[in-house]
């Protein structure tokens, strides 16, 4: 794999489970990583800590990257840090927030839904895009929930996992004259804190045991996909949404 040595990139929600391991993975091929956190400054220290601990180079950056403010002030920080010229930018920011039926959810959680999901990811595109030049590459983590539509109660973040999959490809057509490569990456069961707290252990095991691999995916494994997209060694690949479930379901 191409190293990222010199280069700088940013990661939303790069503090915890597959955003740690995404960061870590970067800052180890020689980025200098900025590391943006929301709720517990406690992650984006201790992901930090070791990404220094191991030798590299990174800073943590307090935003809600559904605000405006606070994604220019990402990018600021990240220049005030290490310059102007920003080299890879993965959006992993998002989340399911509660499973809820159509007659369970109101317009309001529908649409926060979406904009976690889909509206962060717009805007950090929007605010990183200009300061990025030819050989650049932005990686937006969807879902296979964006393949198949999610699992029971999972239809906002299923159609929003969708959306970013759309915008990955359109945002891949636009900047594809300007050197520019925009992927994205679809994981299937991850063993995170993410399906810690929304899906049940039975169920789990069942998909789990339904996957010809026979096992949940690590976020270390999505994470060495990413860092691959976000190298040179892709620099032919742009537009994609790449599968990584096991075998699960296949696109």
């Amino acid at each position: 794999m191409t190293s990222l040595e010199g280069k700088l990139a940013i990661v939303t929600g790069g503090a915890r489970d597959i955003g740690r391991a995404i960061s870590e993975s970067l800052a180890a091929r020689g980025a200098k990583v900025v590391v943006n956190y929301f709720n517990t400054p406690s992650d984006g220290e201790a992901t930090v800590a070791a990404i220094r601990d191991a030798g590299g180079e990174a800073i943590a950056v307090r935003g809600d990257m559904t605000k405006d403010d606070d994604v220019a002030n990402l990018v600021a920080e990240a220049q005030t840090a290490f310059g102007d010229q920003i080299d890879v930018l993965v959006n992993v920011v998002g989340g399911l927030v509660a499973r809820k039926t159509l007659a369970d959810m109101d317009t309001d959680f529908f649409e926060g839904v979406m904009r976690l999901n889909l509206t962060s990811t717009f805007m950090a595109c929007k605010a990183v895009v200009p300061h990025m030049s030819a050989g650049a590459a932005i990686v937006n983590l969807a879902s296979q929930a964006g393949r198949d539509g999610g699992g029971p109660g999972a239809i906002a973040y299923g159609t929003s996992k969708g959306a970013v999959m759309t915008f990955t490809r359109g945002l891949a057509k636009e900047l594809g004259p300007s050197g520019i490569r925009v992927n994205s990456v679809c994981p299937g069961m991850i063993s995170t804190t993410f399906h810690d707290r929304f899906t049940k252990d039975e169920v789990r095991g069942n998909v789990a045991a339904g996957t010809p691999l026979r096992r949940e995916g690590e976020a270390a494994e999505v994470a060495d996909l990413v860092t691959y997209l976000a190298s040179g060694s892709a620099s032919f690949l742009t537009g994609t949404n790449v599968d990584i479930n096991g075998g699960l379901l296949f696109s």
